[in-house]
């Protein structure tokens, strides 16, 4: 791995993350970082603990993660971390993040040539015939990411967007469910079935995940599960799709607005095109409002070939941010 020697500024020093005291440097550099580049998400301590707390195969913070220090303070932050994608290939993911003021320094390549050097070591303790890619992404406000990767030999794969609409504009009348389909409210012993039911059905969609025991404990123990917020229609006892809905206090808090999160909208695939994806959103969209919020957002794969795209189009969504995937072949692990 690339050690202090090679670091574009005397005195930068990369560490392993050291356990939950670091956690407040680690949120402060991302926010910051979003930020500077325009894209509005906040990272809280408490959610990136959650993920940071249960090592997998896939990701562990003790071993995928570094701190980088200047002068005794924390400056940029790595994470890695792998995943077995949907088109074939196994990804090396890279991500890194670069607060402000110590840009333009070339902090952020040689980040992202430690992250190579270490996902490359990875890879050669795995056993694949997949073909082995590095990935990351960048959002499209960003002006120096881009360049980065362009230059670090990287092409853009996939495209992506968040969505947005007013809660407090007219919304769509609530659609009738499919025959055979309810609605009832979720609870935390529902928790399995629905993280099983997400998961299969986003094996259809383009990328990878992590669906270890250590995933799910991740989800269950932050924000972004909520079940009193979820929207789900159940078959009997079996989920076929649902609305993930979440909301973000703190990063409300530092944006200043009242937004929600569709965090996941799914259908399982035996009960796609009958209408049930737009008649979950819409329940979801009035159950947010009901709730007070004024804004409701959403991620979406700009290539998604099931539609998602114009379905929340059709129920008002407009496109907020933009980001792009971005990978390159991995030469054989030295």
């Amino acid at each position: 791995m690339l050690d202090e020697r090679t670091a574009p500024v005397p005195g930068l020093v990369a560490r392993p993350y050291a356990g939950p005291a670091d956690l407040p440097d680690a949120v402060r550099v991302k926010n910051a970082e979003w930020a500077a580049d325009d894209v509005r998400a906040r990272e809280s301590v408490a959610d990136l603990g959650a993920w940071w707390s249960h090592p997998s195969e896939q990701f562990d913070a003790s071993r995928d993660v570094e701190l980088v220090e200047l002068d005794g303070r924390v400056v940029a932050l790595i994470e890695r971390s792998w995943a077995d994608a949907s088109d074939g290939v196994r990804e090396y993911r890279c991500r890194g993040w670069v607060v402000p003021e110590v840009r333009r320094r070339g902090i952020g390549s040689w980040l992202l040539a430690r992250n190579e050097a270490a996902n490359r070591a990875m890879a050669a303790t795995h056993d694949t015939d997949r073909p082995r890619v590095f990935e990351l992404g960048t959002a499209d406000t960003s002006v120096g990411g881009p360049i980065v990767v362009r230059r670090a030999g990287y092409a853009p794969v996939r495209w992506f967007a968040d969505m947005e609409r007013s809660l407090t504009d007219e919304l769509p009348d609530i659609p009738p469910l499919p025959d055979g389909l309810e609605v009832r409210p979720a609870t935390p012993d529902d928790a399995p079935a629905i993280w099983r039911a997400d998961h299969e059905a986003f094996r259809d969609h383009w990328g990878g995940f992590d669906d270890s025991e250590a995933s799910y404990r991740r989800w269950v123990e932050s924000s972004e599960f909520q079940p009193d917020l979820m929207v789900v229609a159940w078959d009997g006892e079996e989920v076929a799709g649902a609305v993930l809905n979440a909301v973000y206090p703190e990063e409300n808090e530092q944006l200043g607005i009242s937004r929600a999160w569709l965090d996941s909208v799914f259908t399982r695939r035996a009960w796609r095109r009958r209408g049930l994806g737009r008649a979950l959103i819409v329940r979801a969209l009035h159950l947010l409002r009901e709730r007070g919020y004024e804004t409701a957002a959403l991620g979406v794969d700009a290539d998604n070939p099931s539609g998602a795209f114009g379905l929340y189009e059709s129920a008002g969504f407009a496109v907020s941010e933009r980001s792009t995937a971005w990978r390159k072949p991995m030469e054989e692990a030295r």
